[in-house]
């Protein structure tokens, strides 16, 4: 088929594009950079540069290319202050919500048979209430903390935009927390630096929940929604989630860091906001027996716990 894959030299992008043209695709890879077209040609794609915030060019682009899939996985996530969660996610709030509908538009005009987006079950996505994890079939947040309205509201636009789509495939992977090359979650990352210098505290129980999903893993999930995936959602993660009490710890002895501080809620909301507080005290893991199920997916790092230590 061929494949036109938006954001495809992100983390995601990076992984999935070889794995698409190696399993005999043709893969067209957007980017809004000139200077990126030489990495989309060596991983095995014809570069598209485009910016996915102008209509006419995404038209242009999806138009030139009449691919079979659109794969949407634009992002713009850089460093990340707790604190103003909705400010450092505005430009990937915006790729969620028109980059979403001009993908969207343009593809309906080509005819697109299948259109996958980038959702997430992570960070305070399913409401805070009721069991500790969550599948597909349960509700997303309706309250989410302030910090991370404007976030979860772009979610909720792709999400009813693309499932709401009736003329193609509608797709949407909510992938958890990443970890491996090009993620925070790297040797050398955000998340890794602030655990080994002690400025990743424990708050309160440490109860939230988190599901991870080795980037690798996600990618070839991708693949096989963008192959026999079926319309509706589909929860990418691994096999183990895991609450912040227990995972934190673990990856501060795997760094060979001093083991994280506690400290109560009040404190945690002077430093993270009340986003962080939920992240570490209220978060709800999700279910990955679907994906597997009716995607033929397992990942091969079925846990964070051996997952993390190989990364």
């Amino acid at each position: 088929m061929r494949v036109f894959v938006a954001g495809a030299t992100g983390a995601i992008g990076r992984q999935l594009v070889p794995r698409l043209v190696e399993a005999g695709h043709e893969v067209h890879g957007m980017t809004r950079h000139e200077s990126k077209q030489a990495m989309l040609r060596a991983l095995g794609a014809l570069p598209v540069v485009a910016d996915a915030l102008d209509p006419d060019q995404v038209a242009e682009a999806v138009g030139r290319a009449r691919p079979d899939v659109i794969v949407h996985q634009l992002t713009a996530i850089g460093a990340l202050d707790m604190r103003h969660f909705d400010r450092d996610f505005a430009r990937t709030n915006r790729l969620r919500v028109e980059g979403t509908d001009h993908l969207l538009s343009a593809g309906q005009a080509v005819g697109v048979q299948r259109f996958v987006a980038q959702g997430i079950a992570g960070y305070g996505a399913y409401a805070r209430t009721g069991a500790p994890i969550k599948t597909e079939e349960d509700p997303l947040d309706s309250a989410p903390a302030r910090e991370m309205r404007e976030t979860l509201a772009a979610i909720r636009h792709l999400e009813q935009a693309v499932l709401g789509a009736r003329w193609t495939e509608g797709i949407v992977l909510r992938y958890g927390a990443f970890y491996g090359p090009g993620t925070s979650m790297a040797p050398g990352g955000q998340q890794p630096e602030l655990i080994r210098k002690r400025r990743f505290p424990l708050v309160g129980d440490g109860g939230g929940v988190w599901s991870f999903i080795h980037v690798a893993d996600a990618a070839e999930a991708t693949v096989a929604a963008v192959e026999h995936g079926r319309r509706g959602v589909y929860n990418v993660v691994d096999d183990d989630p895991a609450p912040v009490a227990e995972w934190l710890p673990a990856l501060a002895q795997e760094l060979g860091a001093r083991k994280p501080m506690r400290v109560p809620r009040f404190i945690g909301r002077l430093f993270a906001g009340e986003a962080g507080v939920v992240m570490m005290t209220e978060l709800r893991g999700a279910s990955n027996a679907k994906a597997k199920r009716e995607l033929g997916w397992r990942p091969a790092h079925p846990s964070w716990r051996h997952g993390l230590a190989a990364a």
